[in-house]
Protein backbone atom coordinates (compact mmCIF):
# COMPACT_ATOMS: atom_id res chain seq x y z
CA UNK A 1 0.00 0.00 0.00
CA UNK A 2 1.29 3.87 -0.27
CA UNK A 3 2.03 5.49 3.12
CA UNK A 4 -0.74 7.55 4.27
CA UNK A 5 -0.37 11.35 5.13
CA UNK A 6 -0.28 11.85 8.59
CA UNK A 7 -2.95 14.09 9.86
CA UNK A 8 -1.32 16.76 11.85
CA UNK A 9 2.26 18.43 12.01
CA UNK A 10 2.04 17.17 15.30
CA UNK A 11 3.77 13.83 15.80
CA UNK A 12 3.88 11.77 18.76
CA UNK A 13 6.42 8.67 19.53
CA UNK A 14 4.92 6.40 22.01
CA UNK A 15 5.21 3.06 23.47
CA UNK A 16 2.44 0.95 24.11
CA UNK A 17 3.77 -1.76 26.02
CA UNK A 18 6.14 -1.21 28.94
CA UNK A 19 9.33 0.62 26.95
CA UNK A 20 11.95 -0.64 25.30
CA UNK A 21 9.79 -1.12 21.95
CA UNK A 22 12.49 0.60 19.59
CA UNK A 23 10.75 4.22 19.63
CA UNK A 24 14.42 5.02 18.44
CA UNK A 25 14.58 4.50 15.82
CA UNK A 26 10.80 5.62 14.69
CA UNK A 27 12.45 9.25 14.29
CA UNK A 28 14.29 8.88 11.13
CA UNK A 29 11.88 7.17 9.10
CA UNK A 30 9.07 9.42 9.66
CA UNK A 31 12.06 12.26 8.99
CA UNK A 32 12.81 10.52 5.58
CA UNK A 33 9.55 10.08 4.96
CA UNK A 34 8.85 13.78 5.08
CA UNK A 35 11.73 15.03 4.07
CA UNK A 36 10.59 15.95 0.56
CA UNK A 37 6.90 17.01 0.63
CA UNK A 38 5.52 20.31 2.50
CA UNK A 39 5.40 19.44 6.06
CA UNK A 40 8.92 18.25 6.55
CA UNK A 41 10.08 17.84 10.10
CA UNK A 42 12.31 20.54 11.67
CA UNK A 43 11.95 19.76 15.65
CA UNK A 44 12.42 16.62 17.44
CA UNK A 45 11.08 17.26 21.06
CA UNK A 46 12.42 15.01 23.80
CA UNK A 47 8.81 15.56 25.96
CA UNK A 48 9.31 13.24 29.28
CA UNK A 49 11.51 11.84 31.76
CA UNK A 50 15.18 12.06 31.82
CA UNK A 51 18.68 10.47 31.36
CA UNK A 52 16.34 7.03 32.26
CA UNK A 53 15.07 6.44 28.92
CA UNK A 54 17.58 4.61 26.79
CA UNK A 55 16.98 5.14 22.76
CA UNK A 56 18.60 3.77 19.91
CA UNK A 57 18.99 5.82 16.78
CA UNK A 58 20.38 4.68 13.82
CA UNK A 59 22.93 2.94 15.68
CA UNK A 60 23.59 5.94 18.56
CA UNK A 61 22.69 5.21 21.96
CA UNK A 62 21.07 7.88 23.51
CA UNK A 63 19.62 8.69 27.11
CA UNK A 64 18.71 12.61 27.60
CA UNK A 65 18.72 14.03 23.95
CA UNK A 66 16.74 13.29 21.22
CA UNK A 67 16.98 11.16 18.87
CA UNK A 68 16.82 13.45 15.82
CA UNK A 69 20.58 14.25 16.84
CA UNK A 70 21.61 11.58 13.99
CA UNK A 71 19.15 13.51 11.22
CA UNK A 72 21.96 16.17 10.77
CA UNK A 73 19.78 18.37 8.55
CA UNK A 74 16.74 18.46 11.13
CA UNK A 75 17.12 22.21 12.57
CA UNK A 76 16.23 21.87 16.03
CA UNK A 77 16.81 19.06 19.50
CA UNK A 78 14.03 20.39 22.17
CA UNK A 79 13.82 19.36 25.44
CA UNK A 80 10.36 20.74 26.69
CA UNK A 81 9.45 22.02 30.46
CA UNK A 82 8.24 18.12 31.09
CA UNK A 83 11.71 16.58 31.39
CA UNK A 84 14.38 16.71 34.22
CA UNK A 85 17.72 16.89 33.12
CA UNK A 86 20.89 17.13 34.29
CA UNK A 87 23.29 19.20 33.00
CA UNK A 88 26.50 17.53 33.37
CA UNK A 89 24.77 14.38 31.80
CA UNK A 90 23.42 16.51 29.08
CA UNK A 91 27.05 17.95 28.24
CA UNK A 92 28.54 13.87 28.96
CA UNK A 93 26.30 13.15 26.40
CA UNK A 94 26.62 15.97 23.62
CA UNK A 95 30.56 16.07 23.56
CA UNK A 96 31.43 12.41 22.07
CA UNK A 97 28.43 12.87 19.74
CA UNK A 98 30.35 16.30 18.31
CA UNK A 99 33.24 14.52 17.90
CA UNK A 100 31.87 11.95 16.36
CA UNK A 101 30.03 14.45 13.38
CA UNK A 102 26.58 14.79 15.11
CA UNK A 103 26.23 18.50 15.71
CA UNK A 104 24.59 19.12 19.26
CA UNK A 105 25.05 22.43 20.96
CA UNK A 106 24.04 23.84 17.49
CA UNK A 107 20.43 22.99 17.40
CA UNK A 108 20.26 22.16 21.17
CA UNK A 109 17.34 24.34 22.89
CA UNK A 110 16.46 23.69 26.43
CA UNK A 111 13.20 25.18 27.90
CA UNK A 112 13.44 27.60 30.55
CA UNK A 113 11.24 25.70 32.75
CA UNK A 114 13.47 22.27 32.42
CA UNK A 115 13.88 20.79 35.64
CA UNK A 116 17.53 20.59 36.61
CA UNK A 117 18.11 17.00 38.02
CA UNK A 118 21.43 16.74 39.86
CA UNK A 119 23.47 15.12 42.46
CA UNK A 120 21.19 15.13 44.69
CA UNK A 121 18.25 13.65 43.37
CA UNK A 122 20.80 10.74 42.18
CA UNK A 123 21.85 10.12 46.02
CA UNK A 124 18.18 10.12 47.19
CA UNK A 125 17.29 7.80 44.20
CA UNK A 126 19.51 4.95 45.71
CA UNK A 127 18.34 5.65 49.47
CA UNK A 128 15.28 5.16 48.59
CA UNK A 129 15.51 2.22 47.05
CA UNK A 130 17.63 0.79 50.10
CA UNK A 131 14.88 2.04 52.48
CA UNK A 132 12.89 -0.15 50.01
CA UNK A 133 14.68 -3.40 50.35
CA UNK A 134 16.46 -2.98 53.57
CA UNK A 135 13.74 -0.85 55.48
CA UNK A 136 10.19 -2.07 54.41
CA UNK A 137 12.02 -5.72 53.69
CA UNK A 138 10.83 -5.40 49.77
CA UNK A 139 12.13 -6.19 46.38
CA UNK A 140 14.16 -3.43 44.91
CA UNK A 141 12.31 -1.32 42.53
CA UNK A 142 14.59 -1.62 39.81
CA UNK A 143 14.78 1.93 39.75
CA UNK A 144 18.08 3.39 36.92
CA UNK A 145 19.50 5.81 40.05
CA UNK A 146 19.28 8.51 37.66
CA UNK A 147 17.55 10.65 40.16
CA UNK A 148 14.34 10.95 38.20
CA UNK A 149 11.68 10.18 40.77
CA UNK A 150 13.23 12.28 43.61
CA UNK A 151 13.61 15.10 41.00
CA UNK A 152 9.86 15.18 39.82
CA UNK A 153 9.36 15.12 43.44
CA UNK A 154 11.23 18.70 44.00
CA UNK A 155 8.57 19.42 41.17
CA UNK A 156 5.61 18.53 43.23
CA UNK A 157 6.89 19.73 46.24
CA UNK A 158 7.28 23.08 44.56
CA UNK A 159 11.27 23.22 45.45
CA UNK A 160 12.17 23.19 41.94
CA UNK A 161 15.15 24.63 39.90
CA UNK A 162 14.90 24.87 36.79
CA UNK A 163 17.11 25.97 33.92
CA UNK A 164 15.93 29.79 34.55
CA UNK A 165 18.04 29.60 37.17
CA UNK A 166 20.95 29.52 35.56
CA UNK A 167 19.91 32.45 33.41
CA UNK A 168 20.14 34.33 36.83
CA UNK A 169 22.78 35.00 39.35
CA UNK A 170 25.20 32.72 40.84
CA UNK A 171 24.23 33.32 44.61
CA UNK A 172 20.60 32.76 44.14
CA UNK A 173 21.23 29.40 42.52
CA UNK A 174 23.67 28.62 45.41
CA UNK A 175 21.39 29.25 47.92
CA UNK A 176 18.51 27.17 46.52
CA UNK A 177 21.03 24.18 46.17
CA UNK A 178 22.22 24.43 49.43
CA UNK A 179 18.95 24.40 50.52
CA UNK A 180 17.81 21.12 48.49
CA UNK A 181 21.48 19.28 49.47
CA UNK A 182 20.46 19.72 53.05
CA UNK A 183 16.80 18.36 52.29
CA UNK A 184 17.85 15.25 50.74
CA UNK A 185 20.92 14.52 53.62
CA UNK A 186 18.42 15.30 56.07
CA UNK A 187 16.04 12.83 54.39
CA UNK A 188 18.34 9.84 53.97
CA UNK A 189 19.67 9.99 57.59
CA UNK A 190 16.52 10.31 59.15
CA UNK A 191 13.29 8.78 56.66
CA UNK A 192 15.40 6.48 54.74
CA UNK A 193 17.55 5.26 57.67
CA UNK A 194 20.60 4.72 55.48
CA UNK A 195 23.30 4.09 57.06
CA UNK A 196 26.21 6.52 57.23
CA UNK A 197 28.95 3.76 55.38
CA UNK A 198 25.97 3.13 52.69
CA UNK A 199 25.88 6.86 51.91
CA UNK A 200 29.58 6.98 51.85
CA UNK A 201 29.35 4.14 49.42
CA UNK A 202 26.72 6.26 47.20
CA UNK A 203 29.04 8.55 45.63
CA UNK A 204 31.38 5.27 44.45
CA UNK A 205 28.78 3.44 43.18
CA UNK A 206 27.13 6.54 41.15
CA UNK A 207 30.71 7.35 39.55
CA UNK A 208 31.29 3.56 39.02
CA UNK A 209 28.23 3.60 36.56
CA UNK A 210 29.11 6.38 34.92
CA UNK A 211 32.51 5.30 34.30
CA UNK A 212 30.32 2.21 32.36
CA UNK A 213 27.81 4.51 30.82
CA UNK A 214 30.48 6.82 29.68
CA UNK A 215 33.42 4.14 28.17
CA UNK A 216 33.22 4.99 24.50
CA UNK A 217 33.82 9.01 25.65
CA UNK A 218 36.88 8.27 27.36
CA UNK A 219 38.51 5.89 24.50
CA UNK A 220 37.90 9.16 22.25
CA UNK A 221 39.48 11.09 24.24
CA UNK A 222 36.55 13.80 24.89
CA UNK A 223 36.49 12.99 28.95
CA UNK A 224 38.61 11.36 31.16
CA UNK A 225 38.30 9.11 34.00
CA UNK A 226 38.83 11.63 36.81
CA UNK A 227 35.46 13.68 34.52
CA UNK A 228 33.39 10.88 36.04
CA UNK A 229 34.91 10.53 40.17
CA UNK A 230 31.92 11.85 42.10
CA UNK A 231 33.65 10.93 45.58
CA UNK A 232 34.51 14.45 44.78
CA UNK A 233 31.08 15.06 46.44
CA UNK A 234 31.49 13.52 49.52
CA UNK A 235 31.60 15.86 52.69
CA UNK A 236 34.34 15.37 55.21
CA UNK A 237 31.99 13.99 57.63
CA UNK A 238 29.30 11.36 58.17
CA UNK A 239 26.20 12.61 56.17
CA UNK A 240 27.94 15.63 54.56
CA UNK A 241 28.43 16.66 51.21
CA UNK A 242 31.11 19.21 49.62
CA UNK A 243 28.97 21.76 48.88
CA UNK A 244 31.34 23.92 47.39
CA UNK A 245 32.49 21.60 44.89
CA UNK A 246 29.07 20.78 44.44
CA UNK A 247 27.61 24.08 43.45
CA UNK A 248 30.87 25.37 41.52
CA UNK A 249 30.42 22.10 39.33
CA UNK A 250 26.99 22.53 38.30
CA UNK A 251 26.66 25.84 38.33
CA UNK A 252 29.82 25.24 35.30
CA UNK A 253 27.82 22.73 33.75
CA UNK A 254 24.59 24.86 33.53
CA UNK A 255 26.99 27.75 32.69
CA UNK A 256 28.21 25.69 29.48
CA UNK A 257 24.83 25.29 28.04
CA UNK A 258 23.65 28.73 29.21
CA UNK A 259 23.40 30.09 25.28
CA UNK A 260 20.68 26.75 24.55
CA UNK A 261 18.06 27.72 27.31
CA UNK A 262 15.50 28.72 25.26
CA UNK A 263 11.36 29.31 24.96
CA UNK A 264 10.56 25.62 23.44
CA UNK A 265 6.66 26.81 23.41
CA UNK A 266 7.87 29.85 21.31
CA UNK A 267 9.99 27.75 18.93
CA UNK A 268 7.28 25.09 18.43
CA UNK A 269 4.65 27.53 17.58
CA UNK A 270 6.99 29.43 15.25
CA UNK A 271 7.74 25.53 13.05
CA UNK A 272 4.46 25.43 12.90
CA UNK A 273 3.41 28.40 11.48
CA UNK A 274 6.41 27.66 9.05
CA UNK A 275 4.58 24.68 7.56
CA UNK A 276 7.19 22.34 9.44
CA UNK A 277 6.24 18.92 11.58
CA UNK A 278 7.68 18.41 15.39
CA UNK A 279 8.14 14.93 16.30
CA UNK A 280 7.67 14.50 20.35
CA UNK A 281 9.69 11.52 21.49
CA UNK A 282 8.76 10.13 24.69
CA UNK A 283 10.74 8.08 26.85
CA UNK A 284 9.22 4.36 28.50
CA UNK A 285 5.68 3.47 27.87
CA UNK A 286 1.94 3.39 28.49
CA UNK A 287 1.78 1.45 30.89
CA UNK A 288 4.63 2.83 32.77
CA UNK A 289 2.91 6.20 32.79
CA UNK A 290 2.72 7.21 36.83
CA UNK A 291 -1.19 7.81 36.84
CA UNK A 292 -2.40 4.99 34.06
CA UNK A 293 0.89 2.22 34.98
CA UNK A 294 1.29 0.18 38.67
CA UNK A 295 2.88 1.71 41.34
CA UNK A 296 5.62 1.09 42.63
CA UNK A 297 7.23 -0.23 38.56
CA UNK A 298 6.39 2.69 36.65
CA UNK A 299 7.94 5.88 36.00
CA UNK A 300 7.49 9.45 37.53
CA UNK A 301 6.34 11.45 34.04
CA UNK A 302 3.30 11.11 31.95
CA UNK A 303 4.51 9.22 29.21
CA UNK A 304 1.87 8.96 26.19
CA UNK A 305 -0.09 11.96 23.70
CA UNK A 306 -1.35 14.58 26.27
CA UNK A 307 2.11 15.05 28.09
CA UNK A 308 3.30 16.78 24.63
CA UNK A 309 0.90 19.55 25.14
CA UNK A 310 2.00 20.11 28.87
CA UNK A 311 5.80 19.72 28.11
CA UNK A 312 5.88 22.12 25.01
CA UNK A 313 3.75 24.91 27.02
CA UNK A 314 0.99 25.05 23.48
CA UNK A 315 -2.41 24.50 23.02
CA UNK A 316 -4.34 21.33 22.44
CA UNK A 317 -4.81 20.66 18.84
CA UNK A 318 -4.81 18.01 16.33
CA UNK A 319 -1.95 15.47 16.81
CA UNK A 320 -0.84 12.25 15.46
CA UNK A 321 0.33 9.23 17.61
CA UNK A 322 2.45 6.54 16.29
CA UNK A 323 1.95 3.57 18.56
CA UNK A 324 5.57 1.42 18.87
CA UNK A 325 5.60 -1.88 20.30
CA UNK A 326 7.92 -5.01 19.80
CA UNK A 327 6.75 -8.86 18.16
CA UNK A 328 6.87 -9.88 21.83
CA UNK A 329 7.55 -8.26 24.82
CA UNK A 330 9.86 -7.46 27.38
CA UNK A 331 10.43 -5.97 31.00
CA UNK A 332 12.85 -5.08 33.74
CA UNK A 333 12.42 -4.44 37.01
CA UNK A 334 10.25 -6.12 39.07
CA UNK A 335 6.71 -6.09 37.13
CA UNK A 336 4.56 -8.91 37.26
CA UNK A 337 4.95 -10.31 34.09
CA UNK A 338 1.70 -12.23 33.08
CA UNK A 339 2.99 -13.38 29.64
CA UNK A 340 6.68 -13.72 30.63
CA UNK A 341 8.31 -16.86 28.65
CA UNK A 342 9.61 -20.03 30.81
CA UNK A 343 13.27 -18.98 31.08
CA UNK A 344 14.22 -22.39 29.67
CA UNK A 345 11.98 -21.88 26.33
CA UNK A 346 14.58 -21.82 23.53
CA UNK A 347 13.16 -19.25 22.19
CA UNK A 348 13.59 -17.21 25.66
CA UNK A 349 17.35 -18.02 25.74
CA UNK A 350 17.48 -16.54 22.32
CA UNK A 351 15.72 -13.45 22.58
CA UNK A 352 17.72 -12.79 26.01
CA UNK A 353 20.94 -12.59 24.38
CA UNK A 354 19.66 -9.46 22.20
CA UNK A 355 17.38 -7.92 25.30
CA UNK A 356 18.92 -5.47 27.36
CA UNK A 357 18.64 -2.41 29.15
CA UNK A 358 19.93 0.43 26.91
CA UNK A 359 20.34 2.85 30.01
CA UNK A 360 21.00 0.46 32.36
CA UNK A 361 22.73 -2.72 30.83
CA UNK A 362 19.68 -4.80 32.97
CA UNK A 363 18.71 -8.63 31.51
CA UNK A 364 15.51 -7.56 30.19
CA UNK A 365 12.79 -10.33 30.66
CA UNK A 366 11.02 -11.92 27.95
CA UNK A 367 7.61 -13.13 27.11
CA UNK A 368 4.64 -13.45 24.50
CA UNK A 369 2.98 -10.61 22.60
CA UNK A 370 0.39 -9.68 24.86
CA UNK A 371 -2.63 -7.61 22.72
CA UNK A 372 -4.29 -6.58 25.93
CA UNK A 373 -2.19 -3.91 27.15
CA UNK A 374 -1.52 -2.99 23.41
CA UNK A 375 -5.21 -3.27 22.70
CA UNK A 376 -5.90 -1.33 26.00
CA UNK A 377 -3.52 1.44 24.95
CA UNK A 378 -5.28 1.73 22.19
CA UNK A 379 -8.57 2.23 23.31
CA UNK A 380 -7.85 4.45 26.01
CA UNK A 381 -4.74 6.28 24.96
CA UNK A 382 -5.70 5.95 20.96
CA UNK A 383 -3.10 6.20 18.47
CA UNK A 384 -3.20 6.60 14.86
CA UNK A 385 -0.09 4.37 13.05
CA UNK A 386 1.35 1.53 14.17
CA UNK A 387 5.55 0.28 14.35
CA UNK A 388 6.01 -3.24 15.46
CA UNK A 389 9.67 -4.20 15.39
CA UNK A 390 11.91 -7.02 15.78
CA UNK A 391 10.14 -9.55 13.66
CA UNK A 392 13.55 -11.00 12.63
CA UNK A 393 14.35 -12.19 16.09
CA UNK A 394 11.19 -14.85 15.97
CA UNK A 395 12.75 -16.78 13.12
CA UNK A 396 12.92 -20.51 14.01
CA UNK A 397 15.82 -21.69 14.98
CA UNK A 398 17.06 -24.05 18.01
CA UNK A 399 14.99 -26.66 19.82
CA UNK A 400 11.22 -26.08 19.99
CA UNK A 401 7.96 -26.11 17.32
CA UNK A 402 8.61 -22.91 16.15
CA UNK A 403 4.71 -22.41 17.66
CA UNK A 404 4.34 -18.33 18.30
CA UNK A 405 2.03 -17.34 21.27
CA UNK A 406 -0.49 -14.37 21.16
CA UNK A 407 -2.12 -13.40 24.56
CA UNK A 408 -5.76 -12.01 23.71
CA UNK A 409 -7.09 -12.01 27.38
CA UNK A 410 -6.49 -12.68 30.77
CA UNK A 411 -8.50 -15.33 33.07
CA UNK A 412 -8.87 -15.44 36.92
CA UNK A 413 -9.22 -19.11 38.68
CA UNK A 414 -13.09 -19.00 38.41
CA UNK A 415 -12.86 -18.91 34.17
CA UNK A 416 -13.57 -15.62 33.91
CA UNK A 417 -12.41 -13.85 30.69
CA UNK A 418 -10.95 -10.02 31.12
CA UNK A 419 -10.85 -8.72 27.95
CA UNK A 420 -9.27 -5.06 29.13
CA UNK A 421 -6.34 -4.55 31.85
CA UNK A 422 -7.72 -4.41 35.07
CA UNK A 423 -7.25 -1.35 36.71
CA UNK A 424 -7.62 -2.80 40.35
CA UNK A 425 -3.80 -4.68 40.29
CA UNK A 426 -4.49 -6.82 43.04
CA UNK A 427 -6.63 -8.52 40.59
CA UNK A 428 -4.26 -8.45 37.93
CA UNK A 429 -1.94 -10.18 39.50
CA UNK A 430 -4.01 -13.15 40.01
CA UNK A 431 -4.90 -13.57 36.18
CA UNK A 432 -3.24 -15.95 34.05
CA UNK A 433 -2.98 -15.24 30.11
CA UNK A 434 -4.90 -16.98 27.23
CA UNK A 435 -3.22 -17.33 24.15
CA UNK A 436 -4.11 -18.08 20.57
CA UNK A 437 -1.32 -20.62 18.86
CA UNK A 438 0.41 -18.96 15.55
CA UNK A 439 2.55 -21.23 13.35
CA UNK A 440 6.28 -19.84 13.05
CA UNK A 441 8.63 -20.10 9.99
CA UNK A 442 12.11 -20.73 9.85
CA UNK A 443 13.09 -18.20 6.33
CA UNK A 444 15.77 -15.50 7.06
CA UNK A 445 13.20 -12.24 7.13
CA UNK A 446 15.82 -9.67 7.96
CA UNK A 447 16.33 -9.30 3.87
CA UNK A 448 13.18 -8.78 3.16
CA UNK A 449 11.65 -5.13 2.88
CA UNK A 450 8.14 -5.85 0.92
CA UNK A 451 5.35 -7.29 3.18
CA UNK A 452 4.34 -9.74 0.11
CA UNK A 453 7.69 -11.12 0.23
CA UNK A 454 7.65 -12.12 3.87
CA UNK A 455 7.11 -16.11 4.29
CA UNK A 456 3.40 -16.94 4.84
CA UNK A 457 3.68 -17.98 8.31
CA UNK A 458 5.07 -14.38 9.19
CA UNK A 459 2.43 -12.53 7.51
CA UNK A 460 -0.25 -14.42 9.70
CA UNK A 461 1.38 -13.70 12.83
CA UNK A 462 1.91 -9.58 11.72
CA UNK A 463 -2.24 -9.88 10.93
CA UNK A 464 -2.76 -11.80 14.10
CA UNK A 465 -0.77 -9.12 16.43
CA UNK A 466 -2.87 -6.50 14.84
CA UNK A 467 -6.06 -8.01 14.52
CA UNK A 468 -5.86 -9.22 18.12
CA UNK A 469 -5.21 -5.41 19.50
CA UNK A 470 -7.97 -4.39 17.94
CA UNK A 471 -10.29 -6.83 19.45
CA UNK A 472 -9.50 -5.96 22.76
CA UNK A 473 -9.74 -1.89 21.90
CA UNK A 474 -13.03 -2.59 20.48
CA UNK A 475 -14.20 -5.36 22.18
CA UNK A 476 -18.27 -6.04 22.36
CA UNK A 477 -18.47 -3.73 19.68
CA UNK A 478 -17.80 -3.57 15.92
CA UNK A 479 -15.11 -2.29 14.45
CA UNK A 480 -14.84 1.29 13.38
CA UNK A 481 -14.64 2.46 9.53
CA UNK A 482 -11.29 1.62 7.76
CA UNK A 483 -9.95 4.88 7.59
CA UNK A 484 -10.54 5.57 11.33
CA UNK A 485 -8.40 1.78 12.11
CA UNK A 486 -4.33 2.32 13.20
CA UNK A 487 -2.32 1.21 10.24
CA UNK A 488 0.78 -0.94 10.77
CA UNK A 489 2.91 1.88 8.94
CA UNK A 490 6.27 0.42 9.82
CA UNK A 491 7.25 -3.55 10.51
CA UNK A 492 11.27 -3.88 11.68
CA UNK A 493 13.27 -6.79 10.37
CA UNK A 494 16.35 -6.09 11.95
CA UNK A 495 18.60 -3.58 13.85
CA UNK A 496 19.82 -1.53 10.66
CA UNK A 497 17.95 1.96 9.70
CA UNK A 498 16.70 -0.12 6.35
CA UNK A 499 15.60 -3.27 7.87
CA UNK A 500 12.06 -2.13 7.98
CA UNK A 501 8.97 -2.93 5.67
CA UNK A 502 6.82 -0.02 4.65
CA UNK A 503 3.99 -1.40 2.47
CA UNK A 504 2.36 -3.50 4.75
CA UNK A 505 -1.63 -4.00 3.40
CA UNK A 506 -4.24 -1.55 5.37
CA UNK A 507 -5.78 -2.86 8.27
CA UNK A 508 -8.87 -3.74 7.05
CA UNK A 509 -7.29 -6.08 4.65
CA UNK A 510 -4.26 -7.35 6.42
CA UNK A 511 -6.21 -8.80 9.55
CA UNK A 512 -8.19 -11.05 6.93
CA UNK A 513 -4.96 -12.84 6.77
CA UNK A 514 -5.94 -14.20 10.10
Amino acid sequence: MSLLPFSSQLIADVGISLGDEGKGRLIPEVVHELRDGAHPVSTVLKVNGGANSGHTAAGIKLNLLPSGVVEKELAHLAIGAGVVADPRKAWWEAMPLEKKGYPVLNRLVIDERTLVSDLTHRLLDLAWEDYRVNVLQEEPRGSTGRGITPAYQDEVGQWQITYADFLGSREAYAKKLAQRADRAVATIQHVCKVSAETFAGFFQKLGDAELRANTEAIELGVFTKEDFDFTIFRGDGPFSINLATLTETYWLAGQRLAKNIGEVRELILRELRAGHTIIGEFGQAYWLDKRHGYSPNVTASHTFTPEFFESAGIPVQRIHTFGVAKAYDTKVGTHVFLTQMDDAHPLSVLLKKLEFGTSTGRQRMVGWYDAVEKGDALRYGGYQDVMINKLDALTHRGEWNSELLICTSYEDVSGKRYHHVPRNDAIRKTLKPVYTKHAGWTEDVSTVRHFADLPKNAQRYVAAMVKSLLDVAFHGEPLPACEKLPNLRYLGVGPEPSQIIKDVPATSELIKLV
